[in-house]
């Protein structure tokens, strides 16, 4: 089963969105070199889950092929199940740039969202435990179709300054079998409202 269709917006978050723009941090940070990226992320404190749930953040892949790929920027969201699960889910992005809006597709207001994934704590007894003072978002166990792509994504995300939840980096995995292989860097920036619920079909 897979997420079809957000059904409800978040509660008014506590915290403050920022501009829709890069901000310069992250402009900053996505000038940086993958070996000077593993330092900040190594360095980084734990994101709190409760601080994350009923945003979206704005995404920046930070390798210089991404923007080729048509994946440079993306928006990211994150929402609780009744169970208490944290979940999140990917949107799509207009493909124009750092100094523009990031503007999710087909429409701003109803975005696609895909790409979901589980939200913890990295459990430092299973196989997914690089980063032990990370949350891992694992596709995996987001309820993707069962040949769906993204199912083998599993990305480490860390505050880049301890105890701020509005800045955070990210580091990609892929699974295949047994190996985890790295693929890239991301940043994340608070972005704005998202959603509390989604229907899954």
């Amino acid at each position: 089963m897979s997420p079809a269709a957000a059904v409800a917006p978040a509660a008014a978050p506590t915290a403050t969105p920022r501009p829709n723009r890069a901000g310069a941090r992250a402009r900053a940070l996505e000038q940086l070199s993958m070996g000077e990226l593993e330092v900040v992320f190594r360095r980084g404190g734990t994101p709190s889950l409760d601080a994350l749930v009923g945003w979206e953040f704005r995404g920046t892949n930070t390798p210089g092929w991404a923007k080729y790929a048509g994946i440079k920027k993306f928006i990211k969201g994150f929402w609780r199940r009744e169970d208490g699960e944290v979940m999140g889910y990917n949107c799509p992005v207009v493909q124009d740039g750092l100094d523009a809006p990031w503007t999710a597709q087909p429409d701003d207001a109803a975005p696609k969202r895909f790409g979901f994934y589980r939200v913890a704590p990295v459990d430092a007894t299973s196989r997914d435990n690089a980063y032990l003072h990370a949350i891992l978002l694992d596709y995996g166990q987001g309820g993707n179709k069962r040949l769906d792509p993204t199912a083998g994504l599993r990305d480490y995300v860390v505050q880049v300054d301890v105890g701020d939840d509005d800045l955070l980096l990210g580091k990609a995995y892929y699974a295949l079998g047994p190996l985890r292989v790295p693929t890239s860097f991301f940043i994340l920036e608070r972005h704005r409202p998202g959603i509390r619920e989604l229907v899954v079909r």
